[in-house]
């Protein structure tokens, strides 16, 4: 006779024990639950399922993998059908985690010695053996295994995990990429299930605090649409005040608060709800984690203010190299904020349009080595002045391209290659297409509309419909035509920059 399971029309307590009762006989599952419906373990009562077949037991396992114990029944649909429900665990469904007791009424059909050397199960009793009390201790004993084992997985998992997720977040070099990645490892870290529970932690923020105002960095979960505004609770607020206060990470009820600070005084933190079932194995996880965020944070710090003097070095000497002519004070500024619209228009990484951006005020710099008389001259150039001038491409290059920096290599780039044009009639190499870097053909639009709107002691200032005109007859002979199509199509912006 073939029975229904039950186990559809019966809600789960997800944070209670499973376990599986796997026998042909409806009295035993009846005598089975009566004995344990008051069983408890830490805490924790049972949910037990049924099946009444091989067949039925696999299919529940196979969608229950925190199922922490079966009892299995060998003679069932055939003489040895539990016998092969234990194989398919072990070896089919890859499950070393669940304890597996084989109960039997019939022993002379799978004698125990063979049965303990053939299969790798954990316990085998006779039905006869299996009283009130000695199926309580039999259980309680299977349990107590079961959670050790997944201990040690879980321990090995996580560790796992927090190895793979610090080496992503220390590539990332950008305070928002970083922070955005450490949600996404975090809420993976924590997203583990097992017989005890199942939890997942998936909602969170990463804020900074900038002129006493928390403001949101990066959010996830049910924090995903809220803004700096609408995110902070009192609760969350309170927290995050206490964690700035006391200058340290804690739990508090269902939260988690991480809290970072560099030694340049920077500090960011990391919210985190739905921690409450979190057991001590998930909270050490969290703490070792939360460490290589602190010393990530710290590398992005360090690395943000070295980026940021090279800067200030960069765009002080793009100052001084303008400073032969009040005219152009500005102009290095102007062609750095240019450039880096267009090079995000194009397609370049926010880190490297960064980069981009800082290195771009030294696209001259190569006019130290021309005399003051020609760079500072009023009116027209000779040819032999002309020719002088256009020696700056090529000693700019000269005087960068020694550095190991990653920063000085992009300037020396724009500076050796921001006068070359796409159809090959430009300097000093007359190279052409995309054989000119892209960072000398975006500085080469960017630095030409600044320099022919601005008054200059040899001209006067364009009227930008003339610019403009300019631009769409030289696409396809100066300048790259995509660049063009992108600086039509970026103009409001890049105006707003001239106009400032």
């Amino acid at each position: 006779m073939k029975f229904k399971s039950d186990n559809k029309k019966k809600e789960i307590n997800t944070y209670n024990w499973k376990i599986l009762v796997v026998d042909d006989e409806p009295e035993v599952h009846a005598i089975t639950k009566s004995v344990l419906k008051k069983f408890e373990f830490e805490d924790k009562g049972l949910d037990i399922l049924s099946a009444y077949s091989g067949k039925e037991a696999l299919e529940i396992l196979k969608n229950n993998s925190d199922i922490s114990l079966v009892l299995l029944d060998v003679v069932m649909e055939t003489d040895d059908a539990g016998l092969k429900v234990a194989k398919a665990i072990r070896e089919d469904l890859k499950n070393d985690v669940v304890r597996i007791v084989l109960r039997t009424g019939q022993p002379g059909s799978a004698p125990e010695k063979d049965v303990i050397r053939d299969y790798d199960i954990n316990d085998y009793k006779e039905k006869t053996e299996l009283t009130s009390s000695k199926l309580y201790t039999t259980v309680m004993a299977s349990l107590r295994a079961s959670r050790d084992i997944y201990t040690i997985k879980q321990n090995k998992i996580g560790l796992q995990k927090i190895i793979e997720a610090s080496a992503s977040i220390f590539n990332k070099q950008s305070l928002i990429l970083f922070v955005e990645g450490v949600l996404t490892q975090v809420v993976s870290l924590l997203d583990l299930k097992h017989g005890l529970s199942t939890r997942k932690i998936n909602s969170g923020f990463f804020a900074t605090l900038e002129d006493g105002q928390f403001k949101l960095l990066a959010t996830t979960g049910e924090f995903k649409d809220c803004d700096d505004y609408n995110i902070m609770t009192p609760e969350a607020f309170d927290l995050l005040n206490r964690a700035y206060e006391e200058k340290k990470s804690f739990f508090d009820g269902t939260a988690y608060v991480g809290f970072f600070e560099s030694t340049n005084k920077k500090s960011i933190f990391l919210y985190l709800n739905g921690c409450e079932r979190l057991g001590t194995v998930d909270r050490d996880l969290l703490q070792v984690f939360a460490n290589n965020i602190a010393i990530a944070f710290e590398n992005i710090c360090l690395n943000d203010e070295i980026l940021q003097t090279q800067s200030e070095i960069v765009e002080t000497l793009g100052d001084i190299i303008e400073a032969h002519s009040e005219d152009t004070a500005q102009h290095v500024h102007r062609v750095a904020k240019v450039s880096y619209i267009l090079a995000k228009a194009y397609g370049l990484s926010q880190e490297e349009a960064n980069l981009f951006r800082m290195a771009s005020p030294m696209h001259d710099v190569g006019k130290i080595a021309i005399a003051d008389a020609i760079i500072g001259k009023d009116g027209l150039l000779t040819d032999e002045e002309y020719t002088e001038i256009k020696r700056h491409a090529q000693e700019g290059w000269r005087l960068l391209k020694g550095s190991n920096r990653e920063i000085m290599k992009i300037a020396a780039t724009i500076a050796y290659e921001h006068h070359e044009k796409w159809d090959g009639s430009g300097y000093p190499r007359g190279i052409k297409g995309k054989e000119i870097h892209i960072y000398g053909r975006i500085t080469a639009i960017a630095d030409v509309f600044d320099a022919l709107g601005q008054v200059r002691s040899y001209k006067t200032a364009w009227p930008l419909e003339d610019i403009l005109e300019l631009f769409k007859r030289e696409s396809g002979k100066h300048f790259e035509p995509k660049l063009v199509d992108l600086f039509f199509e970026n103009l409001d912006e890049i105006k707003a920059i001239r106009n400032d």
